[in-house]
């Protein structure tokens, strides 16, 4: 079964489930400027971050990323991860679960 939505439908500030109970986790992330999430992992996952729209400071362990709109970033979940808003941003972040390979 296909399923599509728009992300601006999506309910949830900051953090917006695209497709419930489904894998892998789709999540929209939405920050104000200066907006953050706690720093916290996913273990056993691999992420990507697709930034839409914004600027963002992506901590990751003990390195930072700024991210701009139209970049995409791939990492491990096991890691400590901890978005900052630089400017009022969107991002489209998939969990999936780390294969075995």
């Amino acid at each position: 079964m296909t399923t599509i939505h728009t992300l601006d439908e999506l309910n949830g500030q900051p953090h917006a489930n695209v497709f419930p109970d489904e894998e892998p986790k789709t999540i929209r992330l939405t920050l104000d400027a200066g907006g953050e999430v706690a720093s916290h992992s996913h273990p056993d996952r691999e992420i990507v971050c697709y930034l839409i729209e914004g600027a963002i400071e992506l901590e990751l362990g003990d390195e930072t990323h700024e991210l701009l709109a139209g970049d995409v970033a791939r990492f491990n979940g096991d890691q400590e991860i901890a978005p900052r808003a630089i400017e009022k941003s969107t991002a489209l972040i998939v969990l999936a679960s780390q294969s075995d390979e």
